[in-house]
């Protein structure tokens, strides 16, 4: 999918440049609900790109900003129109992470930490299916066949031949020890992960235990940054619902979080050296 066909993202842009004019006019956002008589956090949403935004709204916001430029005003609405399309996850139905996706499919990169398993990105069809059944209980064979189906479409994002996605995985070398599946799925799980990592948009940095405790003990987390708007988005995944932190002083604290864990963890060159040994053991 390209780029700009990401209705989620196309949102965040229009709620950043409305942003924008809000803060050119010197309004506040509480000023802004007022005249529009909508909550403030309504605002809040649509400047985040949390919420779907009309036309009309668009161009009432316009007229409160004091946009005159009609070019301008026809260009926020048609985003608008566009905006309220949907992503190609939606053919799924109601499936988790959703909002994660539309963020993935959009990003130019994407910096990681996995103390658990493998990275959706980087997992086989058969590690994939074994983690979805053997993790998420009560789940239906429909619904685990839905999941597979939705992570290994997620997979085409590092594939795309103009713009891939350039990953930079740090991964706790339990992730490799762990046995996920059987050891048949873990040796062919090992195989493809090295293969991968040969990749030049791919990067995999494996944290020996030998390193002992580290800042990345807590959890997982990943960082997106998104073409075309400012800062990024750090996801923290939960079980029962997720958290998405765009604070510059939060997306800050995990960057430096990110880049004091490769600085631990090996080399390239002897992550795959790693790896390999590991792989021999299944």
């Amino acid at each position: 999918m390209a780029a700009n066909s990401n209705p989620t993202v196309r949102r965040r842009r229009l709620g950043a440049e409305l942003r924008r004019l809000r803060l050119a006019s010197g309004l506040k956002g509480i000023e802004v609900a007022e005249q529009l008589m909508v909550s403030q956090p309504k605002i809040s949403h649509l400047e985040n790109g949390r919420r779907t935004i009309s036309p009309r709204d668009v161009r009432d916001l316009c007229a409160i900003y004091g946009v005159t430029d009609s070019q301008v005003i026809d260009a926020l609405m048609q985003m608008a129109r566009e905006s309220g399309q949907q992503g190609w996850w939606h053919a799924y139905g109601d499936i988790p992470q959703s909002a994660y996706i539309a963020l993935e499919t959009d990003a130019t990169s994407l910096h990681t930490y996995e103390p658990l398993v493998i990275p959706a990105l980087l997992q086989t069809p058969a590690y994939a299916h074994a983690v979805i059944e053997e993790t998420i209980p009560q789940l239906t064979v429909e619904q685990a066949a839905t999941r597979l189906k939705v992570r290994l479409r997620r997979q085409h994002r590092i594939y795309t031949p103009a713009t891939p996605l350039r990953l930079w995985a740090v991964l706790d070398e339990a992730v490799l020890r762990r046995v996920v599946g059987s050891p048949d799925i873990m040796r062919e799980q090992l195989e493809h992960l090295t293969a991968l990592s040969a990749e030049p948009h791919i990067t995999v940095q494996i944290l020996p235990c030998t390193v002992g405790a580290h800042a990345g003990l807590s959890r997982q987390f990943s960082i997106l940054k998104i073409a075309d708007t400012p800062g990024a988005v750090v996801y923290l995944e939960g079980f029962t619902s997720d958290f998405y932190l765009e604070k510059h002083p939060d997306v800050r604290h995990y960057s430096v979080l990110h880049d004091h864990l490769r600085a631990q963890a090996l080399d390239t060159a002897g992550t795959r050296d790693f790896i390999a040994d590991v792989t021999k053991t299944y």
